[in-house]
Order: structure tokens, then sequence, then C-alpha cells
């Protein structure tokens, strides 16, 4: 993706929250000749460099994706930012954002038990703490039929590209500006760009 050098997110660490954070992307490949996406929950494997996922078995995507470069995107925060409350009107809106793009060689998991373990890490993920729900409970026949009908695969990451747009070549009492009206909204998004847009004030000054 086309980043600016003052866009361009290269503290890996970084990069790999925001994917934890945002892990619902979307998958893109080719099929049949032509762009296809799919969106869908990833899991990162940092030591393995390798994300994590499963898609539908009705889903054909996954048919000829094996062994294509493809990618996933994971979206951040994002929100409008009106000119209206910059200190002048002589400039143009604009939007800021966080996205993140990995690009990898796709394998499709045949592995039953692997398959379980992808559900298993979804499971312990986005479960709350409190939640009472664990797959092992599900009976192991009604878990078989489900599995079935699915297709589990991992990506082998080999590049990965980050870009946070937060009105970094704009002033800092420009942005100041642009946080206390993000604040001001309650909106969620825009709370969040606000506060990414804070610690990079902290990180400035």
């Amino acid at each position: 993706m086309y980043i600016p050098k003052y866009y361009m997110i290269q503290d890996e660490e970084v990069i790999y929250e925001i994917i934890n954070q945002h892990g619902f992307g979307t998958l893109f490949s080719y099929h049949n000749g032509e762009p296809f996406a799919t969106h869908l929950p990833f899991d990162l494997h940092r030591e393995e460099k390798t994300l994590y996922g499963h898609v539908a078995r009705a889903n054909e995507q996954w048919q000829d994706a094996v062994d294509q470069q493809v990618l996933a995107v994971f979206q951040g925060p994002h929100c409008y930012i009106s000119p209206s409350w910059y200190e002048t009107n002589q400039t143009v809106p604009t939007w800021n954002y966080v996205a993140v793009h990995v690009s990898g060689k796709l394998e499709i998991i045949k592995d039953q038990h692997t398959i379980v373990e992808v559900l298993n890490k979804s499971v312990a993920k986005y479960e709350k703490p409190e939640s009472t729900y664990e797959l092992k409970d599900v009976h192991a026949n009604l878990l078989e039929g489900l599995s079935k009908g699915l297709v589990a695969f991992k990506i082998h990451i080999t590049k990965i590209e980050a870009q946070a747009k937060l009105s970094q070549n704009h002033s800092v009492e420009r942005r100041k500006r642009v946080i206390h009206h993000l604040e001001e909204s309650g909106q969620y998004d825009n709370i969040q760009v606000a506060e990414l847009m804070k610690k990079g004030l902290e990180l400035k000054e």
C-alpha cells in the first residue's frame, strides 16, 4: 500500500498489537481470475510468523488460494477529520486511520487436531474471562460435523506493511484541536483515534 514516510509504522511490537486488537480482517486472493475477499477472524502466531484462520468449506476461495500470494488486511480505528476544527478553514477534510497489510503464501491445514486447535484459539481469544463456554464441552459428534464444514489454513507471512495516519503532518497545536473535537464526539472510533494521537504527541514532546 502507499505509505508516506511520516505515517509508516516500523515497530514490530506495535504492528503485532494492532493485528491482535483488530483481528477480524479481510482475506484477498484471486478466484476465477478476479479479486475475491472474505471477512474472517485471524490468529497471529508471532514465533512462526504465520496467520491462522478458517473459512466455510462452501466458500470456493480456498480452492485456488493455495500457494497464492494472498493479502490479509486489518483495519484499526478510523474517523473523519473536519477542517472546521483547525485554526483556519483554508484546507480540506481528511480521514485518520490505522491499517496493516499482511502478505504471504496460503497453506491448507488438513490435520483434524490442528483444525480444532484453530477453533480453540478463537474461542480463547474472544470469549470473556468470566464466560462458561469452552469448546471441549461441545459433543464430539457435533464438533466433528462442524469442523468438516470448514477449511482451516495458515498464511506464511512474507511481508508486512503498516501505517498510522494520525495528522502527523500537522502542527502540535492543530493536532490538539483535533483530539479535543474527537473526544467531544463520544463516538468509539473517534475516541480511539484521539487516544492514538495523544500517544504520538507524548512521544514527540
